[in-house]
């Protein structure tokens, strides 16, 4: 026997008033338009509505959209103090040697200055080699190859995070 109702982790993110649902959604993605887009649509039947509709939703994101997401991003190497989902995201940073944080940061301020945005990874799972190994290589793409690669690096966060929304753990 199958069962028709909601997986726990949705079920409560279903019985959440609009703007709950919105302010947890802030909490996965700073973008105003796309949490509420998300929000709007809400209740979700399946943990995979959800993510269909997110990604839906980045699709749809417009240049000022994706600027106000990324401004929710502390660069690498410089999680957020207080802030427990970028410690997790960023863990492969966490031991990092002193010669690779400083080439992060000089690093992460050439690509800032270059693209006018932190620079965003999904950085869950990666060692700070792999991350600065990625920053080396996406430093020289033109800025709407880029867009795209943050468009897509930023959907791959937001999953985990709607997950770790769904799962209980908070985004």
């Amino acid at each position: 026997m199958t069962s028709t109702s909601a997986p726990p982790g949705l079920a409560r993110f279903n019985a959440l008033e609009e703007q709950a649902a919105l302010a947890v959604l802030r909490e996965a993605c700073a973008c105003t338009a796309w949490a509420g887009r998300l929000a709007a649509a809400h209740p979700y039947t399946t943990a995979d509505d959800l993510y269909a509709a997110s990604d839906a939703a980045l699709a749809e994101l417009t240049a000022a959209d994706l600027q106000e997401a990324m401004a929710g991003h502390p660069p690498i190497g410089r999680p957020r103090p207080g802030d427990p989902a970028s410690a997790r995201e960023q863990r492969g940073m966490a031991a990092a040697s002193e010669e690779l944080r400083e080439e992060m940061l000089e690093l992460n301020l050439a690509y800032q200055e270059k693209f006018g945005h932190v620079f965003l990874i999904c950085a869950t799972g990666r060692t700070g080699e792999q991350m600065r190994d990625a920053l080396r290589e996406r430093i020289g793409n033109a800025p709407e190859r880029e867009r795209e690669i943050v468009r897509t690096e930023l959907g791959r966060i937001n999953r985990i995070r709607l997950a770790r929304l769904l799962d209980g753990g908070g985004a």
